[in-house]
């Protein structure tokens, strides 16, 4: 591991102020970016400690929504009370990921800025446009299993790795952050994670230093709130297809309200209006499924080891639908 500096952070402002020069990092938990820093895929000069902050809250918003501290970690915010009666597919989500030990260190605001965990990023003799922008992407012709078939560009098919963010940008959340200067944004997570393109290394729109503080769900949404997600083996293992899902299905058996967000197959948690909008007030025949499948699928496009992972969401997606029609979930 290469030398760097480390400080302490006792505000927000501080933080991002900290952090703003060039190469330098936040830590929290630091489950993911310790062990980029061991193996050197991340070097940064200097570290910014941001423990101390008073982050660690989970407070109602006056519209009956939650706000939720960048600190929070994964199993306090998956145990919730707020969460578990009234975003189940959060927890649900969070639950799915990781192990217990890494879920009690790994922090809310952190789990959104996890890296791929595609083989090439990290076998660091090996050409990579994320870790090397212009050197390449072996992973188009190479091991592919696990990567993404949607979002993709000639310069990268990387997947993203997080479960937690699937369910949020299913619930609509948007994340606050504080910038080096101390100006505040809040971001839609809809509009926070770009798509590789021809800059694979920029993932997302934060600027140098800013600082994630807060992430924000709107009041909760009725339906069944389901979680499934598809992989090697049960336990500490990423997804191949994940399907974060709240479906609201009525008495006569018709789909009324209909969300769906999906991991594994995209650069990014995915998710497609205009499918949810193709099932909405349908009775969620084989016909509809079928159509909103071949709509979500359009673009999707396989490496060879990983064209599996196409007619794997068809299926998922259409389990999840018939289990919403019949009554099942929370």
């Amino acid at each position: 591991m290469k030398r760097f500096e480390y400080s302490r952070a006792d505000a927000p402002k501080q933080a991002a102020t900290s952090a703003s020069s060039k190469d330098a990092s936040f830590i929290a938990g630091g489950t993911n970016l310790l062990d980029l820093m061991k193996l050197e895929i991340e070097t940064p000069i200097k570290l910014v400690d941001i423990t101390r902050l008073e982050l660690e809250q989970v407070e109602t918003t006056a519209d009956g929504g939650l706000r939720i501290g960048t600190l929070v970690t994964n199993s306090d915010l998956a145990a919730h009370p707020e969460v578990i009666a009234n975003y189940p597919v959060l927890s649900r989500a969070i639950l799915a990921g990781a192990t217990g030990q890494l879920r009690n260190r790994a922090t809310t605001g952190g789990n959104f800025l996890q890296r791929t965990r595609c083989y090439y990023f990290y076998q660091t003799d090996s050409a990579c446009n994320k870790r090397e922008p212009g050197t390449g992407c072996p992973a188009i012709n190479g091991e592919n299993r696990t990567l993404a078939v949607l979002g993709t560009s000639d310069s990268c098919i990387a997947q993203h790795p997080s479960d937690m963010a699937v369910a949020m940008r299913l619930l609509d959340a948007k994340i606050e952050t504080v910038k080096a200067d101390g100006s505040t944004r809040a971001i839609d997570v809809k509009d926070f994670y770009c798509l590789p393109k021809d800059t694979p290394h920029i993932e997302n729109v934060l600027e140098a230093g800013e600082l994630i503080t807060h992430v924000v769900l709107p009041a909760p949404i009725k339906g069944m709130h389901t979680y499934d997600k598809v992989r090697d083996r049960a336990s500490y293992a990423f997804a191949l297809v994940s399907c974060a899902a709240v479906i609201d299905a009525d008495d006569n058996g018709n789909l009324k309200t209909v969300r769906l967000a999906f991991g594994g197959i995209g650069t990014k948690p995915w998710r497609n209006e205009e499918v949810e909008a193709l099932l909405t007030d349908t009775d969620g025949n084989s016909d509809v499924i079928t159509q909103a499948a071949d709509l979500l699928l359009r673009d999707a496009k396989g490496n060879g080891q990983n064209d599996f992972k196409i007619p794997l969401t068809r299926r998922l997606l259409k389990q999840v639908i018939q289990r919403a029609l019949a009554g099942e979930g929370a």
